[in-house]
C-alpha cells in the first residue's frame, strides 16, 4: 500500500522546554507533537498524577444517580446491574458490582446473549430483573440508545439510572438543526449527552462507572486505596474498547497497568499466567492483543458468565480452570476469524468492491459476533472504512470500523431508513438491517461519502529524524516516561534516510520476523527486527536493487540495498548482555 510519509513540524523553543521540564530536547518535541502547548499541561503528562482527575459531580446527572443508589443500599433493595457482552460492558458490569457490595448493597448482574439478543439492555433482562425483586436497574456501557426495554422497565415501575458513554442519537430536521434523544430513565449520565459540562468527554463506560463508584465510596468513607484497586480493571475495559489514551484515560491506564502486574485478582492472574505473561511488564499492547480478546471471547462465543466469574474467583483451583476455558475460547475465535478474513479479501479482490470507499462486505458461514474484528482488519489492510455483515434471521447484522478521516456513526444515521437497529460512535458502528437493503446501503454510503482518494492514503507521522547513534539505555528509560502508549498516545515515530543491511536472515518458529544488521552512513551499526509482512520487504527490495542485491544481504555479503526506515527503539536481553536494537515499522527507498 503506497504511505504519505510526514515529518511533524510544529515549532517551539524545545532546548528551553527541555531544561524547564528536565527532559531532553528530543522528549520535549515528542510531547509538542502530541498536542500539548502549555507547560502546566506538560507537566501533568510527565506527572500522570491521579489527583489530576475531574471529580465526577461535574458530570451531569452523576448526583442524582449516587442518590438514588444510596437509597437503594440502604432500604436493602436488590440492585439489578445490565451490562454488556464486551470488555467494557464485562469490567464497568465487574466493577460496580464489587463497589455496590463494598457498600452493602445486594446485587445481581445481568448481560445479553450477542447471538439470540444483540447489544444493551433488553426485556427479557428487565422483566427477570423484576420477577427477581429488584426495583432498581443501573446499566453499564450501554443504555442511551435503549428505548424500548427502559420505556418497559418504567411501565413496571423500576427506577432506571444510564451509566454510557456512546454518542447520543438524534434527529434533523430539514435547516441541519438537532433534537438529541435520549432514554425515558430516571437519570442519564454520560459525558456525551448535551449540557454535559464534564470536561473530558473521552472515557469508556467502565471509566464512567469509576466516577459513580468514586463518589459512592467517598459517601461511605471507603479507603481512597480501594478505589484505585479498581483502576485495573478500568485500564482493560479502557484500551480494550479503544479510548484515545489522553487525559485522564492515560491516568487511568498508566496506574491500571501497574496494578496488573502484580494483580490481587485471583482471575486477573491466572488469566496473564495462562498467556504467559507473567513474567512480562504488562502493556497496553498486552491487553489489546492478549488479554482483552480473551474477556472478549467469552461475550463473543460463549456466555459472559465465564469471565464475570473469572473476575469473581475465590480460589485459585477455580481462577485456573476458567481461564483455561477463556484461553481456549480464545484460540478458537483467532481461528475462526482468519477465515472471515481470509473470505472478506477474496470476496473483494475478487470483484468490484474493490473500487468502493467505503468497503460492505457480507460474509458467509461466518460467527456473527466476528465481524467487528473482521472488519478491523479489513480497514487496516485498505485503509478504508469496512463494515461486515451475516446473515441473521431477522436479516442481516454487521459491525464497522473506521478511519480518522470518517465519521461512520454519523454517515450511517443520514441512512438510518435502512437500519432496523443501530448504535456506534465516529470510529465504530453496529446495526442490523434487512437482507435486501443491504446493496442498497452500500450504495448509498459509497455516493454519499466525501472521502477523496487522498484520504485513503495511509500517513506515516515521524516525530524526529534521529540517528541511531542517539539511542542507549538511558533514552530508553526516558521514553517510558511517555507510556502508555496506544490510540491518541502513540508510540513515537523516528525515522532515519539511510541504512546498508549488513546481514539479514529470517527467525521464528513460523519464519515471520525478519532480523537485519543495519549500519547508517555516520558508521553506526545495530540489530533490526522487522515483523511484517518479509514477502512484501523482499519484493520491495528487489524491484529497487535486484534479486542479486537481495541474495547478497541474506548471504551477509556487501550489497547495494539501501533503504529509509521509521523505528522504535527497545532493549534486548540474552543471556545477561543487553544490547539496543529498533523494531522497523515502515521503509522506504530515498535516492541520494
Amino acid at each position: 500500500m503506497k504511505e504519505k510519509w510526514m515529518l511533524e513540524a510544529k515549532r517551539a523553543d524545545f532546548e528551553a522546554l527541555a531544561n524547564r521540564l528536565a527532559i531532553s530536547p528530543v522528549l520535549a518535541r515528542i510531547i509538542v507533537n502530541r498536542g500539548l502547548s502549555e507547560e502546566d499541561e506538560m507537566q501533568r503528562y510527565l506527572s500522570c498524577d491521579l489527583t489530576e482527575m475531574y471529580s465526577g459531580l461535574m458530570m451531569k446527572g452523576m448526583e442524582q444517580a449516587r442518590n438514588l443508589i444510596i437509597t437503594a443500599v440502604e432500604e436493602n433493595q436488590l440492585i439489578a446491574i445490565g451490562t454488556d457482552f464486551d470488555n467494557d460492558g464485562i469490567l464497568s458490569g465487574h466493577s460496580l458490582s464489587t463497589a455496590l457490595k463494598r457498600i452493602g448493597g445486594r446485587v445481581v448482574v445481568y448481560a445479553p446473549d450477542r447471538i439470540s439478543e444483540g447489544y444493551g439492555l433488553n426485556r427479557r433482562i428487565v422483566l427477570e430483573a423484576y420477577e427477581a425483586g429488584s426495583r432498581l436497574i443501573i446499566t453499564c456501557d450501554n443504555g442511551i440508545a435503549v428505548f424500548d426495554a427502559i420505556d418497559y422497565a418504567k411501565e413496571l415501575g423500576m427506577t432506571v439510572v444510564v451509566t454510557d458513554h456512546h454518542e447520543v442519537a438524534f434527529e434533523e430536521d430539514e435547516n441541519g438543526s438537532r433534537t438529541f434523544l435520549l432514554p425515558n430513565a430516571d437519570v442519564v449520565v454520560n459525558p456525551k449527552q448535551e449540557g454535559c459540562p464534564y470536561p473530558f468527554k473521552g472515557l469508556c463506560g467502565a471509566g464512567v462507572v469509576y466516577k459513580l463508584i468514586e463518589l459512592l465510596y467517598e459517601y461511605y468513607s471507603v479507603p481512597k486505596e480501594e478505589l484505585y484497586d479498581l483502576l485495573e480493571f478500568i485500564a482493560i475495559a479502557t484500551v480494550a474498547d479503544v479510548m484515545d489514551l489522553v487525559s485522564e484515560n492515560r491516568l487511568i491506564v498508566k496506574h491500571g497497568l501497574k496494578l496488573l502486574s502484580q494483580s490481587k485478582n485471583l482471575g486477573i492472574r491466572a488469566l496473564i499466567e495462562e498467556c504467559g505473561l507473567e513474567q512480562k511488564r504488562i502493556s497496553a499492547y498486552h491487553i489489546g492483543f492478549v488479554i482483552g480478546p480473551c474477556f472478549n471471547a467469552a461475550g463473543r462465543l460463549d456466555t459472559v458468565a465465564v469471565a464475570l466469574d473469572l473476575l469473581d474467583a475465590k480460589t485459585t483451583e477455580e481462577a485456573k480452570q476458567l481461564a483455561v476455558s477463556l484461553k481456549k475460547l480464545n484460540d478458537s475465535r483467532k481461528d475462526m476469524t482468519l477465515q472471515g478474513v481470509e473470505q472478506a479479501i477474496e470476496r473483494i479482490e475478487t470483484s468490484d468492491l474493490i473500487h468502493d470507499k467505503v468497503l460492505v462486505v457480507k460474509l458467509r458461514d461466518t460467527h456473527e459476533s466476528l465481524v467487528g474484528i473482521i472488519a478491523g482488519r479489513l480497514r487496516e489492510r485498505y485503509n478504508k472504512p469496512a463494515l461486515v455483515f451475516v446473515d441473521v434471521e431477522q436479516g442481516v447484522k454487521g459491525s464497522g470500523r473506521s478511519i480518522e478521516s470518517y465519521n461512520m456513526f454519523e454517515e450511517l444515521l443520514k441512512c438510518k431508513d435502512l437500519l432496523t437497529k443501530f448504535g456506534g460512535h465516529p470510529m465504530a458502528a453496529g446495526l442490523s438491517l434487512k437482507a435486501e437493503n443491504l446493496e442498497t446501503l452500500r450504495a448509498r454510503l459509497n455516493q454519499n461519502t466525501t472521502l477523496s482518494e487522498e484520504d485513503l492514503i495511509p500517513i506515516v507521522r515521524i516525530d524526529i529524524p534521529l540517528p541511531i547513534g542517539y539511542l542507549n539505555e538511558a533514552f530508553l528509560e526516558e521514553l517510558e516516561k511517555l507510556e502508555p502508549f496506544g490510540k491518541g498516545n502513540i508510540k513515537p515515530v523516528f525515522a532515519e534516510q539511510h541504512f546498508k543491511i549488513r546481514q539479514a536472515r529470517i527467525l521464528g518458529k513460523n519464519q515471520n520476523v525478519l532480523k537485519l544488521n543495519i549500519i547508517n552512513s555516520e558508521g553506526f551499526a545495530m540489530d533490526a527486527l522487522y515483523f511484517g509482512d518479509i514477502t512484501e520487504f523482499n519484493e520491495f527490495a528487489e524491484m529497487e536493487y535486484g534479486k542479486e542485491e537481495v541474495r547478497k544481504m541474506y548471504l551477509g555479503q556487501y550489497n547495494e540495498v539501501d533503504l529509509a526506515f521509521t523505528y522504535y527503539p527497545t532493549l534486548n536481553e540474552y543471556m545477561g548482555n543487553r544490547t539496543v536494537q529498533v523494531i522497523i515499522q515502515n521503509y522506504c527507498r530515498i535516492k541520494r
